[in-house]
């Protein structure tokens, strides 16, 4: 059966996981379904959890942070081609719908960031938010969880890179200028496509591509260092916006700028295909056969040295289109690596007297 799309969510249907014994598969039983009811649009649950540890550390050496901090598990903007999909399997959710509609939070992180940097076995470096899922998704709004943690980093004077595809992060912006005055910050907005369409269905319930180029200005314009993310960079879909973002972002104050090819990895290859029949049949064939010959003939490849570019004649061609652009654009000129000589342990409230 042709899954039917649902309004405001990526995923057009909720497949079960590669951990799962049993599948379900949905069939067209031949019976005239007319008088049913249509199935309820899936609502948006939000479980608290008290995490452990809060820093995520990895050794990936195609990545350019050694630690990272999630604030929230699964992401409501339901961007389709999310690579952080398949870890709602180790939860026992599908990667489809679940991972957009069932989300954790972790309520305690502040308390457990402000503990791990007050350690004395602790050595300052760069922490980003936004490695796996958005900081700045929806519930951020009403949660605040991701201000608690930027309030800690400004407490500690820690560094931290911001990664996000919602204009929601210039609620932040007064704490975060304060911060990008001592080198302590920088944001990266994401824009994978400037056509509203597209954005609407690939990515639902992010911000609009206008309303993220109009955050890179507010927060230019207020002093933090804020670049742009082309990505992912999807084969005939969305790659035509490259130069376009990057001359746009440009024009609003960005300074750096970044490119990921689309990444197809485990169950996201068939999330993705099943998005691609339902709202670009046309485009699907054509699509998915220039991402293998970007993979090596195959839907993905996760060899540290190719996966964020791809390979062959395709993605070398866009590999220079990015260069030439953010020359002629003036992006990437020069960057500084933020500061952590500042970094410091706040007093506690009741130090004990010394002796001496």
């Amino acid at each position: 059966m042709q899954p039917t799309p649902i309004k405001g969510r990526g995923s057009v249907s909720n497949k079960t996981s590669r951990f799962e014994q049993l599948q379900y598969i949905s069939f067209d039983d031949e019976w005239d379904n007319a008088g049913l009811e249509a199935m309820p649009k899936p609502a948006t649950t939000v479980s608290m959890e008290k995490a452990k540890s809060i820093i995520a550390r990895n050794d990936s050496p195609d990545i350019p942070f050694g630690q990272s901090i999630n604030p929230y598990r699964g992401c409501e903007h339901g961007c389709i081609y999310c690579y952080a999909r398949p870890t709602h399997a180790y939860l026992n959710h599908s990667p489809g719908l679940d991972f957009e509609t069932r989300l954790y939070a972790k309520g305690n992180a502040a308390d457990l960031l402000r503990k791990e940097l007050s350690s004395p076995s602790y050595t300052p470096k760069l922490i980003a938010l936004g490695a796996n899922t958005d900081p700045y998704q929806p519930i951020e709004r009403r949660l605040r969880i991701t201000a608690s943690i930027l309030a800690v980093m400004e407490e500690f004077n820690h560094p931290v890179a911001i990664t996000t595809k919602s204009a929601s992060v210039t609620q932040d912006i007064e704490m975060l200028a304060r911060m990008a005055a001592k080198n302590l910050v920088r944001v990266l907005i994401s824009v994978s496509s400037l056509d509203r369409t597209i954005a609407r269905t690939l990515e639902p319930r992010a911000s609009t591509p206008g309303a993220r180029l109009e955050a890179i200005r507010a927060l230019s314009e207020a002093g933090i260092p804020t670049g742009v993310m082309v990505a992912p960079v999807i084969p005939f879909l969305t790659d035509h916006d490259m130069e376009k973002i990057l001359f746009t972002a440009k024009d609003g104050g960005a300074k750096s700028a970044a490119y990921i090819l689309l990444r197809l990895p485990l169950e996201i290859a068939d999330l993705f295909r099943e998005w691609l029949a339902t709202h670009y049949p046309l485009k699907e064939a054509h699509v998915m056969n220039l991402i293998k010959q970007m993979r090596g003939g195959k839907v993905y490849n996760s060899d540290f040295r190719t996966r964020m570019k791809g390979t062959g004649v395709f993605a070398d061609l866009l590999e220079q289109r990015f260069k030439k652009a953010c020359s002629k654009a003036g992006l990437n000129q020069t960057r500084h690596p933020l500061n952590t000589a500042l970094f410091s342990r706040p007093p506690k409230e009741h130090p004990q007297l010394t002796l001496f």
